[in-house]
């Protein structure tokens, strides 16, 4: 298995919700949960109570709330503890914003985020547990050490790193609230239309092949997933466009610009990496062959994300450019088009 076809197994976070039997005795709800939730610390329960993360009847609670019968309890936990050996690598990190709490990374593409099988060095994870060793949150036998949200191997951009359990656990509501800020750039094989709108249809693993993506539109399976889109511009054969996650689903923006017909460029996974538009011109073959030389991935970049900060609560919004790679392509396309 990828890191990709594990993530929907091995979730960022945890979310529960029990319901305290009429019988039950009164009891602290760290006591409550550390019964009911498997290989969670009593600790991790405490940090996720101060965090605001657990909830008793819709309201949050301190770790020494006292569980009454028929309570309603709800529980955000970020990463589940890990059961393998990880190594601190020196890998480079091109770190674009660092304090006390967070740290906000531009990932390369080719770069796995998280230790997965076939993945277990190499990582993203691997890095920042060499680059933050001296800091408990990276020697704390967590499988992924400050990670609240993720990206694919080959997907490029902006991903933002908790340093400490406060910041982990805010950052995370916030995530599974969905109110943070994601914004992409794709390049797309033709031109959607209308040029802005929302994709919608849950998404889950695909019924014939368990290594990608399926859209369901009836609903029938899979989990909800949202994606607003609108054209940057019109390159003739391909299009730029800006996408906005409402939801964050493993390989969301590739699987739902394959529904409507307009696959990623170069996203073998999807259909993308076939010359799927244009004219049958030896010369535009090898132009399109080129392009996918010089860009042997999918045609996507994370470029901005914001959220507010965890312990400030000031919105803080961070942008990045696009790399090179896209950057090559998207030129060698305006030339070809403008050269028409």
């Amino acid at each position: 298995m990828t890191e990709e076809e594990l993530t929907d197994q091995q979730e960022l976070f945890e979310h529960y919700r029990f319901i305290s039997e009429p019988g039950q005795s009164v009891m602290r709800l760290d006591k409550f949960l550390s019964s009911r939730i498997e290989k969670t610390s009593r600790t991790r329960i405490q940090n996720a109570a101060n965090a605001g993360n657990i909830l008793v009847n819709n309201k949050p609670v301190k770790p020494n709330y006292r569980v009454k019968p028929s309570d309603i309890v709800q529980v955000v936990l970020p990463n589940p503890p890990r059961e393998i050996e990880l190594i601190p690598e020196n890998i480079p990190l091109n770190i674009i914003y660092e304090d006390d709490d967070v740290v906000v990374v531009n990932k390369d593409p080719g770069m796995v985020v998280h230790p997965a099988y076939g993945n277990y060095t190499g990582t993203l994870v691997n890095a920042l547990m060499y680059h933050f060793r001296d800091i408990p949150m990276f020697q704390s036998g967590e499988l992924r050490p400050g990670l609240v949200h993720r990206i694919d191997k080959n997907t490029s951009g902006i991903l933002v790193i908790a340093k400490n359990e406060l910041a982990l656990n805010k950052l995370s509501r916030q995530f599974y609230d969905r109110t943070t800020g994601r914004k992409y750039v794709a390049l797309v094989w033709g031109t959607p239309d209308p040029p802005e709108g929302t994709i919608t249809g849950h998404v889950g693993r695909s019924i014939r092949d368990r290594k990608i993506m399926q859209v369901f539109p009836d609903g029938s399976q899979g989990k909800p997933a949202i994606t607003h889109y609108s054209l940057i511009e019109d390159l003739g054969y391909v299009s730029l466009v800006e996408c906005r996650l409402e939801t964050g689903r493993t390989h969301q923006i590739r699987v739902h610009f394959s529904h409507i017909k307009h696959p990623l460029f170069n996203d073998a996974e999807y259909g993308g990496d076939k010359i799927l538009r244009g004219t049958t011109f030896a010369k535009y073959q090898q132009f399109i062959r080129n392009c996918f030389t010089i860009l042997p991935r999918q045609a996507l970049h994370a470029k901005s994300l914001s959220f507010d900060h965890p312990v400030t609560g000031k919105r803080l919004s961070f942008d990045s450019e696009l790399p090179d790679d896209m950057k090559q392509v998207i030129e060698k396309w305006r030339d070809y088009t403008s050269g028409r």
